[in-house]
């Protein structure tokens, strides 16, 4: 029997995310952008939901293709607010199409959105030793450095408490607990 971080229970979309992709290092720009739009839309709800939701926001925003939300007009928005494939929430999906047009601006100036994002930890994983849920943190300066840097350039949705979901989530801070299959693995 593996032994799993205590947060994804015994439900299966959670082990399955678990296993697979939380906390594995993602380096591709387009890729970081569709996971920083996920962790956007959970704000104040539970990860579940959009666990759930997840296919419906690759079929409904474009595969998350920042080019392709770049340029949505009024039209595609509205749309977008009736598809019960997503979470419904107007100030989200309108917060969505302004990121992509300011993922495109710092890949304009930075050269690469992968590149820009790593920053906030100097290229490396930060590997934190969590012995169980009691220890585990929602910020840190790295995640308060994101979020402000962020906000600067025109993102919406990303406090520090969702950059350091999203800095988990794509493995710049390796948060599986000590005794976690996974956190030697990642």
């Amino acid at each position: 029997m593996k032994t799993r971080c205590s947060w994804c229970g015994s439900d299966q979309i959670y082990v399955d995310y678990h296993d697979k992709q939380w906390g594995v290092p993602v380096y591709d720009d387009k890729e970081l952008f569709a996971k920083l739009t996920l962790d956007g839309a959970q704000a104040g709800l539970s990860w579940i939901t959009i666990l759930k939701k997840t296919e419906g926001y690759y079929e409904a925003f474009d595969g998350l293709d920042p080019d392709k939300m770049g340029l949505y007009e009024e039209e595609k928005i509205q749309e977008l607010i009736l598809n019960p494939a997503i979470v419904r929430n107007k100030l989200k999906i309108r917060a969505a199409v302004t990121n992509a047009q300011a993922f495109h601006q710092i890949v304009k100036e930075k050269g690469s959105f992968s590149d820009y994002l790593w920053s906030f930890v100097n290229g490396k994983v930060i590997k934190n030793t969590i012995q169980d849920r009691r220890g585990a943190i929602a910020t840190s300066p790295e995640s308060y450095a994101m979020s402000k840097d962020l906000k600067r350039r025109g993102f919406k949705f990303v406090g520090s408490t969702i950059c350091y979901a999203f800095m988990q989530a794509v493995g710049m801070v390796n948060d599986h607990a000590i005794d976690c299959f996974r956190y030697e693995e990642v």
